[in-house]
């Protein structure tokens, strides 16, 4: 795990790649920064873009590229890059322009891919939270009063999302923005469910990282151990599983790596099943369906949650069954259908 990839500090031109993490020289960043602006005006400059008249997008450059100078002298230690967050980052980029790619076949602007894609980010992000705090708020709170309880609802740097959560709030995001900008949420969400998978690959790495949603006692060849006062490590001594003074954790299958495979090989399926999907939001459903099984499967080797309502199931897998029957009986109804806003189009 490397919870921490790397710092931003203050000196200019620091890289020092031995360490743990990582440190380099905000002046790395800074000219990555102005090769991106370079590559900004000269796009512009090219395709007469009407933007390049507009100085709003210069100032927001040149402040950021201030900030990224003045930020690191403010910070002890520099400014750190979570691998948990620049994982989150990373799936967004990479899912959104997957999207793209899909969007223009059918007509849709890249645009909107993008402004949807930020809808369902923020909602989804929300609500995962939310789930995460309503789940272990006794872990989250413990020992926690005033001004720290908001400190540790918000702190984002030590994991701490639940998919199903972000999934509930991210849906009710994306379909506020399908009514205000006229989209048919069918045919967009079909387009954006394969690049979902794409940006949760990246998440669960992410997750491997922070050392979060890991696996069970595993004797197998791939078994990992986690160091000492990491996540795993210390849930595995307050079950009484491990000696405190122990050096690592106990060998766990490493379910982060399954669940990251698993949403690749989802990711696969539902673009495939893109081009010849017989209706607009048969790709949703398939990929509300096909997902819950599997993680109800990954569930059976995860060790971080434990029973609900009496019986050997996890939250995750009561609300995998439940979404798994609903996305079905959805999408018997949607073959059904005879409403014409949901038909292929023919530039699919």
């Amino acid at each position: 795990m490397r919870q921490t990839l790397l710092r931003f500090v203050p000196a200019w031109w620091t890289c020092e790649l031995q360490t743990n993490p990582a440190q380099l020289g905000a002046g790395f960043l800074l000219l990555a920064w102005i090769a991106y602006g370079g590559y900004w005006v000269f796009r512009n400059h090219r395709a007469g873009d009407a933007q390049q008249r507009n100085l709003g997008a210069p100032v927001v450059w040149l402040l950021i590229a201030g900030l990224i100078g003045w930020v690191p002298r403010q910070m002890e230690g520099g400014v750190p890059v979570y691998g948990y967050g620049f994982m989150m980052f990373l799936g967004f980029v990479c899912g959104g322009w997957w999207a793209t790619v899909r969007a223009r076949s059918v007509g849709i602007r890249p645009e909107a891919i993008w402004d949807a894609g930020l809808w369902i980010f923020f909602g989804g992000v929300t609500g995962a939270r939310l789930f995460y705090l309503v789940q272990y708020r006794e872990r989250v709170f413990a020992n926690q009063q005033g001004i720290d309880l908001i400190k540790a609802a918000v702190n984002l740097s030590d994991g701490g999302l639940v998919f199903y959560g972000g999934m509930v709030l991210g849906a009710v995001a994306y379909w506020i923005y399908c009514r205000r900008s006229g989209m048919n949420p069918l045919l967009l969400g079909d387009v954006a469910m394969p690049s979902v998978f794409l940006g949760m690959a990246f998440g669960r790495f992410g997750c491997l990282l922070n050392g979060c949603c890991f696996g069970d006692r595993c004797e197998l060849p791939w078994a990992i151990q986690f160091p000492r006062n990491s996540v795993p490590f210390n849930v595995l001594v307050n079950r009484g599983f491990l000696d405190p003074q122990a050096i690592h954790s106990l060998p766990l299958h490493p379910t982060q790596i399954y669940s990251s495979i698993n949403a690749l090989i989802l990711a696969a399926i539902t673009a495939a099943y893109f081009r010849s999907r017989p209706r607009n939001g048969a790709v949703l459903a398939v990929g509300f369906i096909a997902y819950p099984i599997s993680r109800l499967v990954i569930e059976l080797l995860r060790g971080d949650e434990m029973g609900q309502f009496g019986t050997s199931l996890t939250i995750a897998q009561w609300f995998s069954l439940g979404v798994s029957l609903c996305s079905l009986v959805y999408l018997c109804v949607l073959l059904r259908s005879t409403d014409p806003s949901d038909t292929r189009p023919s530039s699919a």
